[in-house]
C-alpha cells in the first residue's frame, strides 16, 4: 500500500508518528513539500527567539494519547525558557520545530525498519486525480506519482489583506518570519499592527525586544486582547467531556448550547464556583478597558479557580465533536461571540502578557478599536475609524488566517479534487473528502468550529487518519488471501 502525504508540517509529523506505531506491510510513503524547513510548517520555522510556543508542554504533544511526549523530548532544555508566572517552559517556536522534525524523522526511520520506503519530494503538488482505485499526483515540475491513499497536511490558510494594501511600500502582508520583517522596519517608525490576537502579540513583543523606540498601535474592530494562560492545576473535567456529550446525544437525539452550558455549570458546581460570576466576566470581554482587564488576568495566573481553565481545555478537546452535533441556530449564537471565544480559547502566555502590559502602561503601545478603513497615500498610511484619523509609517498585517481556509499554495490541488468529485467544500469552510482513501489532517479539515485547530486536535486527527489507512490496508490484504 502506497501513501502520499501532501505537506510536511505538524500534521504530517503526527501522521507519520501514528503510522509508525503499527507495523504494516511494505509499501512507499511519499511526502511532498517544497519548503526547505521540513516538518515545521509556517508556524515553527527558524525565527526570533521572542516568537514563543504559546501553550504549556502538556498540550503540545504531537503524539496522540501521549501528552508527555513533547515534555520528555524537551527535557532539561526547558529550564532555560521557564515562564516564572506559569511555572512551565515556553520555548522559541523554532525549537518546537526541532521537536516536530525529530518526531517525523524518528517515525520515518521506524517505517523504513518495518519495510516501508519513505521518500521526500521537494516539489509542490498541483494536480491529483483518482481512477480505478489509484491516485495520480502531478507536481509543479511535471513529474507524476501514484498512491493508494492521499493525506492532505497542507497547514492553515494565509493572512487576508482586508484593507487592500498589498504592494504598498512598508506594508507587510504576512509578518512571519519576524526576523525578516522586523529587520526592515526603522527603529523610530510609527507602526500600526492590524489585529489584536496572538500574531499581533508576537509582533509587539518582538519589536520591544529589538529596542523599537517608535509608537505602536494595535488596530482592530473589537480592541479585544487574548486572555492570559493560567498556571496548570491538574484538574480533569468530569462533566464537560466527549463521553457526556455523546450520552446527551444518544438520550435526546440532539445536543444544544444549553446542554453544553449545563455541563459547564455542573463542572463548576462540583468545584464550588459561581457560574454566573464567570459568565459575567466573559460577557465583559468586549467592553472592559483592555489595560485593566489584562492587569487583572496577569494577577489571576495563579488563581486556583478552574472555570477558565476548563473552558480553554474543552474548547479544543470537546469543542470539535460537540460542534458537529449543535443545531445551526446554536452555531450562529456562538459565532456572534467569535472574538470572545477565540480570546479565551487561544490565550497568550504570561511572559508575553507582562511585556504587552508594560508597553501599554508606558504609552508606547495603544489598543485602538473601531477601525473602518486604512489607505496608503503619499508614503504614509491613514487609518480611519470611530476615533477619527491617525497616520502611521508602517503597517504590519497580524490578522490571523480564517479557520478552515484553503492555503494559497494548495489552491490548485484543492481545485483539482473538487473538479474530480473526490472532495467538496464544507459550507462553513474546509474540505470534506468524498472518497475514503482521501484524508484531510489539520485546519483544512471541514466541518469543525470557528476556532483554529490546536496541536492536540491535529494529533488526534492524524491518529484517526492513520487508523483509517491501516484498516483499509488490512481489509485489502484480507481480500487478497
Amino acid at each position: 500500500m502506497d501513501i502520499a502525504i501532501v505537506g510536511a508540517g505538524a500534521a504530517s509529523a503526527g501522521l507519520l508518528d501514528s503510522l509508525a506505531a503499527t507495523a504494516e506491510s511494505p509499501g512507499t510513503v511519499t511526502v511532498f513539500e517544497p519548503s526547505p524547513h521540513l516538518w515545521r510548517g509556517r508556524p515553527y520555522g527558524p525565527d526570533l527567539d521572542t516568537v514563543l510556543v504559546n501553550a504549556p508542554p502538556s498540550i503540545m504533544s504531537i503524539r496522540h494519547g501521549d501528552p508527555g511526549h513533547y515534555a520528555s523530548w524537551l527535557g532539561g532544555r526547558g529550564t532555560a525558557h521557564l515562564d516564572v508566572r506559569l511555572g512551565q517552559p515556553l520555548v522559541p517556536r523554532a525549537l518546537y520545530g526541532e521537536y516536530l522534525a525529530h518526531t517525523a524523522e524518528a517515525a520515518s526511520a521506524d517505517l523504513r525498519r518495518s519495510g516501508r520506503h519513505v521518500r521526500i519530494v521537494t516539489a509542490l503538488v498541483t494536480d491529483v486525480t483518482r481512477s480505478e482505485g489509484v491516485w495520480s499526483l502531478r507536481t509543479e515540475d511535471g513529474q507524476g506519482y501514484t498512491a493508494d491513499h492521499v493525506a492532505l497536511c497542507v497547514g492553515g490558510g494565509t493572512p487576508q489583506d482586508h484593507y487592500g494594501l498589498g504592494g504598498a511600500p512598508r506594508f507587510f502582508e504576512d509578518p512571519y518570519p519576524l526576523a525578516r520583517t522586523l529587520a526592515e522596519i526603522p527603529a523610530g517608525a510609527g507602526i500600526a499592527v492590524i489585529g489584536s490576537g496572538l500574531t499581533a502579540v508576537d509582533v509587539v513583543v518582538s519589536l520591544a525586544a529589538r529596542g523599537h523606540s517608535g509608537p505602536i498601535s494595535l488596530l482592530s474592530r473589537s480592541g479585544v486582547l487574548p486572555h492570559v494562560w493560567q498556571r496548570p492545576v491538574g484538574h480533569r473535567p468530569r462533566h464537560v467531556t466527549v463521553e457526556r456529550v455523546a450520552a446527551l446525544h444518544r438520550r435526546h437525539g440532539a445536543v444544544t448550547l444549553d446542554d453544553l452550558t449545563g455541563l459547564l455549570r455542573a463542572e463548576l458546581a462540583d468545584a464550588g464556583e459561581d457560574f454566573g460570576a464567570f459568565a459575567a466576566d466573559l460577557r465583559a470581554t468586549g467592553t472592559e478597558d483592555p489595560v485593566r482587564r489584562l492587569r487583572a488576568q496577569l494577577d489571576a495566573v495563579g488563581d486556583a479557580r478552574i472555570a477558565r481553565r476548563v473552558l480553554q481545555e474543552t474548547a479544543h478537546s470537546v469543542g470539535p465533536y460537540a460542534w458537529r452535533l449543535l443545531p445551526e441556530p446554536d452555531r450562529l449564537r456562538l459565532g456572534r461571540h467569535f472574538r470572545t471565544a477565540t480570546s479565551v480559547a487561544s490565550p497568550m502566555v504570561p511572559v508575553n502578557a507582562a511585556a504587552v502590559l508594560r508597553l501599554l502602561e508606558s504609552g508606547q503601545l495603544t489598543a485602538v478599536a473601531g477601525v473602518r478603513k486604512i489607505e496608503d497615500a503619499n508614503g504614509a498610511f491613514h487609518v480611519y475609524g470611530d476615533f477619527g484619523e491617525r497616520t502611521f509609517d508602517v503597517v504590519v498585517n497580524a490578522v490571523n488566517p480564517p479557520p478552515r481556509a484553503v492555503p494559497r499554495a494548495a489552491a490548485p490541488l484543492v481545485t483539482a479534487l473538487l473538479a474530480d468529485g473526490s472532495a467538496e467544500l464544507h459550507p462553513a469552510g474546509g474540505l470534506v473528502p468524498a472518497d475514503p482513501s482521501l484524508h484531510v489532517v489539520g485546519d483544512l479539515c471541514g466541518g469543525g468550529p470557528f476556532i483554529t485547530s490546536s496541536i492536540a486536535g491535529i494529533a488526534a486527527q492524524a491518529a484517526r487518519a492513520a487508523q483509517a489507512i491501516l484498516a483499509a490496508g488490512a481489509r485489502g490484504a484480507g481480500g487478497a488471501n
